[in-house]
């Protein structure tokens, strides 16, 4: 269960004090279908002021929890990557950043671009109470997607549900922007088909241009799942606010935010051996899992027993996006 920091609850609780809850649950409304239509606008979705209230109260818990997740299984195969410098693409109220500053606390700048100046700053505010001092002086800048344009340098880049709201045209231009610009490169998609789709392509295209992809996948090769009825995503399971269930008329206390994502760098990953692409299954003295490997590129399902020993107890311990096996 993913909790936000203290700060960030804080901040957001106080920025919707004043908020009326009847106008933001149908602006909620109005973004979930826009977001689920797959429609890509000629300009942002996020068209108000109380557009961008109501998507900080219901969907910047959910994008933190994502990011951080996948930055948590990034971390598991290089370690030693410690970013200085931040650069958030089309970051919005700044979730990827909050979730970059948890994951790696020796951040230093943090700069978040966006093309919409209510979201940029609403960012700002609820930034100016973190705890985290590359937070609270952050760098929040306008900024609108130039095909012949350059990103600013940086250690670590995320581009966070950012390519769905861009014409196929224009992704691959912002892929190898990113690309360019940072050391390290993380990209989120929706844990859907169509998420899945665009984090291959992103992912095409980092292999294409002589970076090594670091996670989820533990090599370099094609998708095993590409041209098939799955896909490769992930969960993260985050908790709700009261507000939050309000505005989504919801009644459990959290919720899954399917991901998928794709993380790539001029630099070696520490080796491993495969990745787990769904919940373990559990029977009577057995554990199932399915996993990417990296002998072959392949996704198969291993099944460990109880006569196994350790190995089983490794197994039991093992989740949806974890290393299997587990790395020393």
């Amino acid at each position: 269960m993913t909790d936000l920091p203290d700060d960030l609850r804080n901040s957001l609780a106080s920025a919707l004090t004043s908020a009326r809850v009847e106008v933001l649950s149908a602006s909620v409304r109005r973004l979930m279908d826009e977001y689920r239509s797959g429609r890509v606008g000629r300009s942002p979705i996020l068209a108000s002021a109380t557009d961008v209230t109501a998507y900080a109260a219901y969907r910047m818990p959910a994008t933190f929890a994502a990011v951080r997740a996948a930055l948590g299984q990034l971390a598991q195969v290089v370690p030693d990557f410690r970013p200085r410098r931040h650069l958030d693409v089309g970051g919005g109220t700044g979730a990827a950043a909050w979730a970059a500053s948890e994951a790696f606390p020796g951040l230093e700048t943090v700069t978040v671009l966006d093309q919409v100046s209510e979201a940029l700053a609403l960012g700002r505010r609820l930034s100016a109470g973190a705890g985290h001092p590359a937070l609270r002086s952050a760098s929040w800048r306008q900024w609108r997607f130039d095909p012949s344009g350059e990103l600013p340098a940086a250690d670590l880049v995320t581009v966070s549900y950012v390519l769905g709201e861009l014409p196929a045209a224009h992704r691959s231009a912002l892929v190898a922007q990113a690309a360019a610009a940072g050391a390290l490169v993380v990209v989120v998609e929706a844990g859907t088909p169509a998420g899945h789709g665009r984090v291959l392509d992103a992912r095409s295209a980092f292999v294409g241009s002589g970076h090594t992809v670091l996670a989820p996948c533990p090599h370099q090769g094609a998708c095993p799942l590409s041209g098939t009825a799955d896909w490769c995503h992930f969960a993260a399971r985050v908790n709700r606010s009261a507000l939050h269930r309000r505005l989504k008329d919801a009644q459990l206390g959290y919720e899954d935010e399917k991901f998928s994502y794709v993380a790539a760098a001029r630099r070696q990953p520490l080796p491993v051996a495969g990745r787990v692409l769904r919940h373990p299954t559990f029977r009577k003295g057995l554990v199932t899992l399915q996993v990417c490997v990296r002998d072959d590129g392949g996704a198969r399902q291993e099944l460990i027993s109880k006569r196994q020993g350790d190995r089983y107890r490794q197994a039991r311990d093992t989740g949806w996006g974890g290393i299997w096996p587990p790395t020393s």
